[in-house]
């Protein structure tokens, strides 16, 4: 007798605990997140620069930014201007090989308001050693909507 009032007290206690329990594990989910059009569309310009990437192409790669002497580049010095990045990532990776692969991940966009838009993320940059090794990092960018669609005017890369 003892021992199914014992059962009964422990199944009640349990039965009392459980929605405190489960509400406190739903809390630690993450929370899901449906992206909206213009989140999608600012992705959508990192993922064709990895493609771009990836074919060896770093005219198509460049494209994603905007073209003008304005915008700007924040990695181990303050740099600025499409051209001299153009020919920053020439000089820095002169062949397919020394570019490796390249893999975005984790990567969140935030809107801010029609014109402008905020990404972070992480790169991973696959190479052999002699062509530089492996490389990885995190970046936010800053996104303006111009009449050619979303562009980086901000790159923050270490």
């Amino acid at each position: 007798m003892r021992f199914r009032s014992s059962v009964r007290a422990v199944s009640l206690v349990l039965v009392l605990l459980a929605p405190i329990a489960l509400r406190a594990q739903l809390a630690e989910q993450p929370q899901l997140h449906t992206a909206s059009q213009q989140e999608l569309d600012v992705i959508k310009v990192l993922l064709k620069q990895q493609d771009a990437w990836n074919r060896g192409d770093l005219d198509s790669f460049a494209q994603g930014y905007k073209n003008s002497p304005d915008i700007i580049f924040l990695s181990r010095e303050v740099s600025r201007g499409y051209d001299g990045m153009v020919e920053a990532y020439k000089r820095d990776y002169p062949n397919r090989t020394a570019m490796g692969t390249l893999t975005y991940s984790e990567l969140e966009a935030h809107i801010l308001d029609e014109k402008y838009a905020v990404v972070i993320g992480k790169y991973h940059l696959d190479r052999s050693k002699k062509d530089g090794g492996n490389a990885d990092g995190v970046f936010s960018l800053l996104f303006e909507n111009t009449t050619q669609g979303w562009k980086i005017i901000l790159d923050h890369t270490t």
